[in-house]
Formats: C-alpha cells, sequence, structure tokens
C-alpha cells in the first residue's frame, strides 16, 4: 500500500482507502517558540484503528463534498480532507467533482491524529485518482501546510518527530506487539493538554534517546519501559479516568 500512491497508469472513479491512526511511544515539550508554537521530540506509531475514506468521482463540476458517519463532525470547509482535496484542485486544476466519506474508527480527540490521517490518505487518493503523479515526499511537503501531524501520516510507521512534528526521521520497525488503547468518554484537545502543561515545573523528562535506542535494539520491554508523555500529569489532574485506567491496564 506504501507505493500505489506513485503510479501514474490509471485514472480511477472511485478509491477506498484506510487512514491509520498513531499513538506516541514517547513525547516531549522542548520549548515554547516565539511564534507560539512549542518545539517537540515525539517517536510516532502507527497502529491498526483506522478510519476508511471513500472518494468517488461525481458529475457536479469542480465540488468537494465531505459526508462523514459522526455528527461531530464538520462537512464543511475546515474539515482537514475538504482542506487537502481543494489545494491539489487547485493547484492541478480539476475541475471534476468528488465525494469524500469518512466512516470514523479512530477516537476524536483521543491524540491518535484522526483527522491528520483522513487529510493525508485524501491526499494520496486525490494524487492517485487523477494521476497526479507527485512523489511521497512532494505530497509530505503539501501536507505540512494542512496540519503538523499530516507529514507523518503520509509517511507512516515509526519515525521521530522534531520541531512542531514536521522534521521527520524515519526509525526501525518497533518489535511486533499487540497495542492496547483505552479512550474514556471525554475529548482532550491539544489546547487543552497545552494549557495544563508547566514547562518550568517539569521535573523530568521523557527519555526519548533511551527509547530510540530500546527500539534500535528490538528491545520491546526496554521501549515499553520508557514510554512517557509529558502532557500526561497534567491530563490526569483535570481528568482522574485517565488514571484510573493507566493503573487498571498496568
Amino acid at each position: 500500500e506504501e507505493v500505489w500512491y506513485l503510479r501514474r497508469n490509471s485514472v480511477q472513479n472511485k478509491i477506498q482507502l484506510k487512514a491509520y491512526g498513531k499513538i506516541n511511544l514517547g513525547l516531549d515539550v522542548i520549548r515554547k517558540r516565539e511564534d507560539g508554537y512549542h518545539d517537540l521530540d515525539m517517536i510516532m506509531q502507527t497502529v491498526n484503528v483506522y478510519d476508511d475514506i471513500i472518494i468517488t468521482k461525481t458529475e457536479s463540476s469542480n465540488e468537494i463534498r465531505v459526508v462523514t458517519d459522526k455528527e461531530v463532525l464538520s462537512n464543511g470547509k475546515d474539515n482537514l480532507a475538504y482542506m487537502a482535496a481543494k489545494m491539489l484542485f487547485d493547484e492541478f486544476a480539476i475541475t471534476q467533482g468528488v465525494e469524500i466519506r469518512i466512516n470514523k474508527r479512530i477516537p476524536i480527540a483521543g491524540g491518535m491524529a484522526g483527522g491528520s490521517a483522513d487529510c493525508a490518505v485524501t491526499l494520496k487518493g486525490i494524487n492517485q485518482m487523477f494521476a497526479l503523479g507527485l512523489t511521497q515526499k512532494e505530497l509530505m511537503e503539501r501536507g505540512v501546510k494542512l496540519g503538523a501531524d499530516v507529514p507523518y501520516c503520509v509517511m507512516r510507521g515509526t519515525a521521530l518527530a522534531e520541531g512542531i512534528g514536521e522534521k521527520l526521521t524515519r526509525l526501525p520497525e518497533v518489535p511486533k506487539c499487540y497495542v492496547l488503547i483505552g479512550k474514556p468518554g471525554i475529548n482532550v484537545s491539544t489546547k487543552t493538554a497545552y494549557e495544563n502543561l508547566n514547562l518550568e515545573g517539569i521535573g523530568k523528562h521523557p527519555d526519548i534517546d533511551g527509547l530510540i535506542g530500546a527500539i534500535r535494539n528490538n528491545d520491546l520491554y526496554a521501549m515499553a519501559s520508557r514510554m512517557e508523555n509529558v502532557f500526561e500529569p497534567g491530563i490526569i489532574r483535570q481528568y482522574p479516568v485517565i488514571g484510573n485506567i493507566k493503573n487498571l491496564m498496568e
């Protein structure tokens, strides 16, 4: 699946793709930048939880229509999938219409980059559907204009992300394992996570270098013992149920 976006020989009328979510094996915030963003060190990992994205050509000229199966999600121009399609439609002067149907499985507001994954797959799908010939690198360059996680969601796999998340270094695959994901009935936005983070008060930062070493050594137990997210203490203070779930899992 990671090479199909390079094919240039066929124009398709309907494409169904999987937009895979991710988890952060480790996440550290280094500093707040002058532009208001934060410099991060995080290790991201694709997991087998995905949204179904179905892109279909329509008779409507130059119309992009987004349909989702969750009322809480926008079907409008602020949906990242819409923005991805619009970007390529404008750049390549595409006059055909498309419908983008999103069947949601990735938990919403759970830090799993569901919107970014939908965006990345829409870029890939439009690229394939209209035989635009863009490479993975070119899709990633366009994706970063839509969101910091989008380039990673184009690339997938195991990766170190630096800067605001846009500087990516591919890492070896982690050892094969099962991942148990618990998502309580609360939504934690990125904005909320930062509001509960006291950078000056962080006594111990996650050991990202040690985590990378464990991954390179293919050592699952060493990797698991170093998994840490700098946002966790502040989020658990606000939402104790997350700490309860973590304790139950451990």
